[in-house]
């Protein structure tokens, strides 16, 4: 993610955070209890193929919007993704679509796959983790049998999310392919489900202030089915600007998971060691229980 409240506004967001999260539904404990990792109760994501994906794309070194490393990565994405196909996003840069057809309205489940152009940056969390875990999703969501009438899932990479431009607004400088693929196909969606910072080791992901309530009561309420409740705690966490804005601002009821607590935001140490396994495991045991129950009833 390029900017949480715009990158001058990072450290203000996160101390609301710790303000709000501290304060909030009575998710205090929450803040000063000492980490501890979920025990699920499924096994349905396979959390050893989702980080070896995200090895993958780190390994393969800093890939920002439109540089060659990116556009490899882009026709990996495709080819792995069910019905996989590109769409084309002004300044040449390419959203990566797959889709399970059902009808309409389409639930969505989004990362983004650039990273910010920073030297050395090769974003481990931001940008990797939620790739790997939409790829592992709709490898394990296509082979779910669903009804009939079963709605459309679609599963978006975006494009262009970071901004090449940190002295101007964020989202009219990033979020290039989120904002062209909701301008084109918003009346279609009906639910978005963003995967933003999912893998951090000490993972700890609130509701973040403009993401959908109904929506994210429904995520914990899944959570807790399977294990991974404490992965979502009660309470509230700060405004984030992020691929999930330009489908909130026209009616769709998204959500974004994304952990503010996460000190190497925009750093080189957002590198493999700063990353689990176990996290893309509560992030996706997660997410398919909300998808099943929003898919198949």
């Amino acid at each position: 993610m390029a900017a949480i409240l715009g990158a001058n506004a990072l450290v203000a967001a996160l101390v609301v955070v710790v303000v709000v999260a501290a304060s909030s539904d009575g998710g205090g404990a929450e803040g000063v209890a000492p980490f501890r990792a979920a025990r699920l109760t499924t096994d349905r994501f396979d959390e050893r193929r989702a980080f070896a994906e995200l090895t993958r794309q780190v390994r393969s070194g800093p890939r920002p919007a439109g540089s060659p490393t990116s556009r490899r990565l882009g026709e990996r994405l495709r080819r792995a993704l069910p019905r996989g196909r590109f769409e084309a996003v002004p300044g040449n840069l390419r959203n990566v679509v797959g889709t399970l057809p059902g009808r309409r309205p389409a639930i969505v489940l989004a990362a983004h796959y650039d990273t910010k152009d920073l030297p050395g940056f090769v974003g481990a969390n931001d940008g990797a983790s939620g790739t790997a875990a939409v790829l592992e999703l709709a490898r394990v969501l296509a082979r779910v049998r669903r009804p009939d009438e079963a709605p459309e899932v679609r599963f978006l990479l975006f494009d262009g999310e970071e901004s090449p431009d940190d002295e101007r607004d964020f989202y009219s400088t990033g979020l290039r392919g989120s904002r062209a693929y909701a301008a084109r196909h918003f009346r279609e969606i009906g639910k978005l489900i963003l995967l933003d910072f999912v893998g951090d080791k000490r993972l700890r992901i609130r509701r973040e202030r403009g993401s959908d309530p109904e929506l994210w009561f429904q995520l914990r309420r899944a959570a807790r089915r399977v294990g991974a409740e404490g992965t979502f705690p009660a309470g509230r966490a700060g405004l984030v600007t992020d691929d999930h804005t330009p489908f909130t601002r026209r009616g769709v009821a998204a959500i974004d998971l994304i952990d503010f607590d996460f000190p190497c935001f925009h750093k080189p140490c957002d590198d493999l060691s700063a990353v689990s396994a176990d996290s893309l495991d509560q992030v996706g045991e997660t997410v398919f229980e909300l998808l099943r129950e929003l898919t198949t009833g």
